[in-house]
């Protein structure tokens, strides 16, 4: 009953300026991740109500010669039929994947830290990736099926998946509140996104390239 979210978000979403204006001009475009370390699975990131965060993100590409010149793209998103991880039903839910995985002697892979960050934050979550791409895969299975038996679906897939995460240097001495704290929604079906937008700059916003 709950899991369909009505009310809209806005999200926001560090890249290049020269994706920003792709998606600005061609908003019917849609920008697929399919990173096989990707934290919620595959689809397209934002930052939720977060521009700071997406800036930051921007710019430590752009230090890291990813990106040649740093941008936010901000979306409103329709979350749908979202797989809210703040919800207890859908990380009890994503466990089970897990054992089901691991019993199908599917290839496990391990949650990595990367050297340049002190925080050990398992910056590459390719176990969390993998277990929600085998949850979204034995969905289609299951749609696939019903649509062969009944020639109709009834099993939902799903437009979005969300969650919070804690990341980063704690806030001052001995926090249990991170500085680069944030939720992510990853959007799946690109109908979700109802609107680019390119955010208006602040002050308090700014940061330095």
């Amino acid at each position: 009953m709950y899991q369909i979210k009505k009310h809209l978000i806005l999200g926001f979403h560090g890249c290049d300026e020269a994706i920003c204006q792709q998606l600005i001009n061609a908003p019917n475009d849609f920008h697929f991740n399919t990173n096989p370390y990707d934290w919620l699975g595959h689809g397209m990131y934002f930052w939720e109500d977060n521009e700071r965060r997406a800036w930051q993100w921007a710019h430590e590409k752009c230090k890291q010669g990813k990106i040649k010149r740093p941008a936010v793209l901000g979306a409103v998103i329709n979350p749908g039929h979202c797989c809210n991880f703040l919800d207890s039903k859908y990380t009890e839910n994503l466990a089970g994947y897990y054992y089901n995985m691991i019993d199908n002697k599917d290839d496990v892979p391990k949650n990595k830290d990367i050297k340049s960050d002190p925080y050990n934050d398992k910056l590459l979550r390719e176990l969390d990736c993998k277990v929600i791409e085998y949850m979204h895969e034995d969905i289609r299975r299951n749609q696939q099926m019903e649509r062969e038996k009944l020639g109709f679906i009834l099993t939902p897939g799903f437009d979005t998946v969300r969650c919070a995460f804690l990341e980063g240097a704690p806030a001052f001495p001995g926090a249990g509140i991170k500085l680069k704290s944030h939720i992510q929604i990853c959007v799946r079906n690109p109908n979700s996104i109802l609107a680019f937008f390119r955010p208006r700059h602040t002050h308090s916003l700014h940061l330095a390239a």
